[in-house]
């Protein structure tokens, strides 16, 4: 038996996640409400690795729902010919920012799933992560250094999303016209200090 630690293997589990979330999307699409059995079959999974990954078939397809929802980083800036990172960043900020309103009690049982699957434990990913690809291609046509590009990225992950949404919205209790002014703020000043590193 392979080492669950060894080189790979966690890009084959992110791969296997992604394939069943992706094999739940076309069934949906197809207008069938599936069953976790059937996603495992379409995505070329046994069952027992579906249930490794989702408890049941509700978390899948919340998942998979939002999966879809989430601005795909090959195609979005597909017709954006600017370079500037900043302005691709706060577009990439505007379309998620607006994929967490529509979607947001889809989000928050997602995010109890995640949080029930990453305290029982079993070294399987408990998100997708979404969001880093969307950055990523935000800052792919700027000028900075690949290290500076990689902590600006990983930096402005914890700006963009779900996790920044709570924190505005629970703990803050921020409206959110303001909690949108103090990101894109965040987001300049993230910016401007990978310009000066």
């Amino acid at each position: 038996m392979a080492d669950a630690g060894a080189p790979g293997r966690p890009n084959q589990k992110s791969r296997t996640r992604k394939d069943l979330l992706r094999a739940a999307a076309r069934l949906m699409q197809a207008g069938q409400s599936p069953t976790l059995e059937e996603v495992a079959e379409e995505a070329m999974v046994s069952r027992a690795t579906a249930y490794r990954y989702f408890p049941g078939v509700e978390a899948l397809m919340t998942e998979a729902a939002l999966d879809v929802a989430m601005p795909e980083a090959d195609s979005f800036f597909a017709d954006d010919p600017s370079a500037e990172p900043l302005e691709r960043l706060l577009r990439a900020d505007a379309a998620v920012a607006g994929m967490i309103r529509a979607n947001e009690p889809a989000l928050r049982a997602m995010l109890i799933h995640s949080l029930q699957q990453g305290l029982a434990g079993g070294g399987v990913p408990v998100r997708q992560n979404r969001r880093t690809p969307l950055i990523e291609a935000a800052l792919a046509p700027g000028a900075l250094a690949p290290w500076v590009r990689d902590r600006l990225a990983k930096a402005l992950a914890l700006v963009i999303g779900t996790e920044s949404m709570l924190a505005f919205k629970d703990v803050l209790a921020l409206p959110d016209d303001e909690a949108d002014a103090v990101r894109r703020w965040m987001i300049r000043a993230l910016v401007e200090a990978a310009r000066r590193a």
